[in-house]
């Protein structure tokens, strides 16, 4: 297992373009503590819209808000039990829609390109406001304090919730390596969970270090994914529900979405 964690951070530190398939060796020496690895069992599966191109997932006073990518881009209250869409926005064809985190009485979402976030009143969807920031937007999520935004590089962005100015960074790392890739982020009990993009993967990152410190691997979560694009229909979407103790993940076109519990770590 040593192993697999290695060469995930080779992977992950790896350009788009490269075309590594080994980890090059780290001596003994040099190796810090193992990082767990997690699995997982599967509680329930839920149905889940395949049209939903899913970007940003959270569970909020008992209905999932989810917002897709593509054109139109939307935003969703979907009732868990048979994944209805309850309601919807789309926003215009020129914005890309990404992450989402509701933050008491407001829903923020971002865009892929546009530079612009949008709010929303998360309980009837109504158009509440806008907020820029710089380069892009991916995930979104928060702790008690702050919002915390990934742009796909190998940091997280932390924002004031009142003003919406950025007030600071933390480089994520694995062994001392950038993770980059970050992609939908969700908050649970102190650490940020994150999908990392085309992969099987989510990261538990310390926000205050940004070091890695476990790996949860969502190998075969689905296995049929005849039909998907192998490209697109990727592992993205992680929402908890904090009072009933329950975490859920999707993908970007899947048809089911699951109630997991983690094992391990081996």
């Amino acid at each position: 297992m040593r192993a697999a964690v290695v060469l995930l951070a080779a992977l992950l530190t790896a350009s788009p373009a490269a075309t590594q398939t080994t980890a090059p060796p780290v001596p003994d020496s040099a190796r810090p503590a193992a990082v767990p690895v997690y699995g997982f069992e599967i509680v329930r599966a839920w149905p889940h819209d395949p049209g939903a191109f899913t970007q940003g997932l959270e569970f909020h006073n008992g209905v999932l808000l989810e917002s897709t990518g593509r054109y139109p881009s939307t935003i969703r209250r979907v009732r868990l039990e048979d994944g209805v869409v309850l309601q919807r926005r789309e926003l215009d064809d020129e914005y890309f829609g990404e992450g989402l985190t509701a933050f008491g009485d407001r829903l923020l979402t971002l865009t892929w390109k546009g530079g612009k976030g949008f709010i929303w009143d998360p309980a009837t969807l109504e158009p509440r406001g806008e907020f820029a920031y710089a380069g892009e937007g991916w995930g979104l999520t928060h702790d008690a304090t702050r919002l915390i935004l990934s742009d796909g590089t190998a940091e997280l962005r932390f924002l004031d919730p009142a003003t919406l100015a950025e007030t600071g960074r933390v480089a994520v790392t694995l062994e001392g390596q950038p993770v980059r890739r970050i992609n939908e982020l969700e908050w649970i009990e102190g650490e940020v969970f994150a999908n990392l993009w085309r992969t099987d993967y989510i990261v538990r990152i310390n926000p205050a270090t940004g070091e890695v410190t476990g790996i949860v691997d969502l190998t075969g979560l689905l296995p049929d994914r005849s039909g998907l694009d192998p490209a697109d229909a990727v592992l993205n979407g992680i929402a908890w529900d904090a009072e009933g103790r329950r975490l859920f993940v999707t993908g970007k076109n899947w048809p089911t979405l699951f109630e997991i519990r983690l094992t391990g770590p081996r």
